[in-house]
């Protein structure tokens, strides 16, 4: 059991690579609140963990509010007793519109869910840690967020922040045994292309992002294989590496 006697905090835990990760260190051994809004599918996880080694506590909350993003850390260590790893996993996902076709509404959300809301985890996070003496962050960014043609201009730019976020918090807590690292996955099976801005695809990403995806693209990953990621970066496996971001796309970027 690689996160037996481990707290997690997994967000967007209810479908796709949150709810593969919930369930991955659920099996190590680890308490894990897992926090979305749709608390129906998160009870339904909890269900499916009872096997496990660890638990599930659904949680249901929406990252959108901030006020809520940092509630739900203090709430998991008020219950728990302490908190060992955040997984800074939930994100939408823009229509492909350039800088001179994006929404407000767009831009607003999206860096709500994708920046802010694990700026606010992370800040709470980062205080128990270090009252601890010991804390792991593990944030969900994007091959987007090293690259500038697999997403739109919002984000793409959200997650590069992200991913900016990663490397600060991994150099300046170094010394205090708090680790920051970032998985960038690539194409991954999920339910990210239903979300409420993918429905209306903009019409340049049809012309020049769209296509080239589709020729360069190997093949769509797993849910699973990003989950077995994060296990490793969540454990002691992993122990010297800190302000990486972990390109996991079947070799997409490769071209």
């Amino acid at each position: 059991m690689k996160l037996k006697n481990k707290v997690a905090v997994v967000t967007g835990a209810s479908s796709g690579m949150g709810k593969a990760i919930a369930l991955e260190f659920a099996k190590e051994g680890a308490k894990v609140f897992a926090v979305a809004r749709r608390i129906e599918k998160l009870k339904e996880l909890e269900k499916n963990s009872k096997e496990y080694e660890g638990e599930i506590i659904p949680i249901s909350a929406d990252l959108t509010d901030m006020n809520a993003s940092s509630q739900i850390i203090k709430d998991a260590k008020i219950s728990a007793g302490k908190v060992d790893i955040l997984v800074n996993n939930a994100g939408l996902m823009d229509n492909f519109a350039a800088v001179g076709d994006f929404d407000d509404k767009s831009l607003n959300k999206i860096f709500q869910l994708n920046t802010f809301s694990p700026f606010y985890t992370s800040r709470e996070a980062v205080r128990i840690f270090e009252e601890q003496g010991s804390g792991n962050i593990i944030n969900i960014a994007s091959v987007g967020a090293l690259n500038g043609g697999r997403g739109g201009s919002i984000y793409t730019a959200s997650k590069h922040a992200l991913i900016g976020l990663t490397k600060n918090t991994a150099f300046i807590y170094a010394k205090k045994n708090i680790r920051c690292n970032a998985i960038c996955p690539g194409g991954v099976t999920t339910d990210i292309t239903s979300g409420e801005f993918m429905q209306n695809i903009d019409q340049k990403a049809r012309e020049i992002i769209l296509p080239a995806t589709s020729i360069t693209n190997p093949r769509s990953g797993s849910p699973d294989e990003i989950a077995k990621i994060a296990v490793f970066l969540a454990s002691d496996d992993s122990s010297f590496i800190n302000g990486d971001a972990i390109v996991a796309d079947g070799g997409w970027t490769a071209y």
